[in-house]
């Protein structure tokens, strides 16, 4: 009985400290939101620690920072004018660049699942590409300069 009456002061125990896990006492703090977005935020957390290892990092504490941006060609020299038709397109595709940018310009076709399918030279102003065998889906037809990549294009197959 006394065993029976320690577990279960035990597990009342636990169960009242796990209620108030994530409670702190802060001077300040609230929501602040304008044009860009929004934001909450907390002032005069009494105590806040970081702890490392070789497999990460973990903070504790009552705000933690999370950071969203975006990941894209964000700057590149290329001033080529660049278009791909027909899109959507059922057997082949037509890739004009102006010809004075010709040097070092290839293209990769890739499926949606990072599988390069097509990959030539750009030698002329006006280069078809081939559809025909491939199914219907979405591809993407990247230009690369230099081992760079300088425009991509979103290809629907029907």
């Amino acid at each position: 009985m006394k065993k029976t009456k320690q577990i279960a002061l035990f597990f009342l125990s636990l169960c009242s400290s796990i209620g108030f896990a994530q409670e702190a006492t802060n001077a300040s703090g609230g929501n602040a939101s304008g044009i860009g977005g929004s934001a909450s935020y907390s002032v005069g957390q009494a105590s806040y620690t970081t702890n490392s290892n070789a497999n990460g990092n973990i903070s504790q504490g009552v705000q933690q920072a999370f950071e969203i941006f975006s990941v894209g060609i964000a700057e590149n020299n290329f001033k080529t004018s660049l278009s791909a038709f027909p899109n959507p397109t059922s057997d082949y595709l037509i890739l004009n660049v102006d010809e004075t940018q010709l040097s070092n310009l290839s293209f990769q076709l890739i499926d949606v699942q990072g599988k390069v399918l097509i990959t030539e030279l750009i030698l002329q102003g006006q280069t078809k590409i081939n559809t025909l065998e491939l199914p219907a889906a979405s591809y993407f037809l990247n230009i690369i300069q230099n081992n760079k990549q300088v425009k991509s294009f979103k290809i629907i197959k029907k």
